[in-house]
């Protein structure tokens, strides 16, 4: 695998960041990450928008997952200003494939949009995201 462009290494470290419990916990850190027009579809299949991601992400009652490990993190650089990631996260045996486009805006590179859907290992399938 070749090394990532700026972009990408510059989209990956925000992606890791916004795995940081720190992070996770802080509005005015998410805030500094997230695109004003963010979106998602989360695991549980619930759209989200920038505000109420971040209200329910630093609300004093949220649940608190637990550190949450990336694994397989792959960039592509679309254009000059967009880069879409994939990955997949395990948390308390939890996984999700994961997948993020990240727009340069003149803050900086911030996440607009983040898609999770939850999987488990089957034996009998093969792996189109492994390496031949």
């Amino acid at each position: 695998m070749s090394e990532p462009t700026p972009a990408e290494a510059a989209a990956i470290e925000g992606e890791l960041r916004l795995l940081d419990p720190v992070v996770r916990a802080s509005a005015d850190l998410l805030a500094a990450l997230l695109h004003p027009e963010f979106r998602e579809i989360g695991t549980s299949g619930r759209l989200w928008d920038r505000e109420t991601i971040i209200a329910s992400l630093t609300a004093r009652d949220a649940p608190r997952p637990g550190p949450l490990t990336a694994s397989r993190m792959r960039g592509a650089q679309l254009c000059t200003d967009l880069v879409h990631l994939t990955f997949d996260t395990e948390s308390k045996g939890l996984r999700s494939h994961r997948s993020s486009l990240w727009r340069l805006t003149p803050q900086g590179w911030r996440l607009y949009f983040h898609q999770a859907t939850p999987f488990v290992d089957d034996p009998f399938l093969d792996d189109p995201l492994t390496e031949s």
